[in-house]
């Protein structure tokens, strides 16, 4: 954490414990919570703190690069403290989202398919996000 304390520093923006605990909860969970679920993750320990200050939070967190923004189009963003590029699947029944495992995406930037989107396209693309959607194993046993 004292790294993150120093990346905040070096960039100008005020250490708070809110934003050291925002980020902790993003660090110790795989779940891609949103920001309604980091606030009632906080809530019991920062009785104090707003869901205002978690929003501001997330996207200071965001803005300098310590957590990704995940949208899988539910009509909110999910947050991800994970900020190497990696696969998500997302749950159209209950709304979970988790890593793909054992999948890099570190070839895809080599491999013809960027190169053929920035030649159609004429972008230049500096990053992927890659959604799958379906039904994750528990609920697909509530629907057999």
């Amino acid at each position: 954490m004292q790294a993150i304390e120093e990346m905040l520093r070096e960039k100008r923006i005020k250490v708070t414990p809110q934003r050291m605990a925002v980020y902790a909860v993003l660090r110790e969970t795989r779940r891609h919570p949103n920001v309604e679920m980091i606030y009632q993750k906080l809530k019991p320990t920062y009785p104090a703190m707003s869901l205002a200050t978690v929003y501001k939070t997330v996207d200071v967190l965001n803005k300098v690069g310590l957590i990704q923004e995940l949208n899988v189009g539910e009509g909110g963003l999910r947050y991800d403290a994970t900020i190497k590029p990696h696969p998500h699947v997302y749950c159209e029944k209950c709304g979970k989202v988790a890593d793909v495992e054992g999948f890099s995406m570190d070839n895809l930037h080599e491999e013809s398919l960027l190169k053929k989107i920035q030649e159609e396209t004429g972008y230049n693309l500096s990053s992927v996000q890659l959604y799958f959607y379906g039904k994750c194993p528990e609920c697909n046993i509530v629907n057999k």
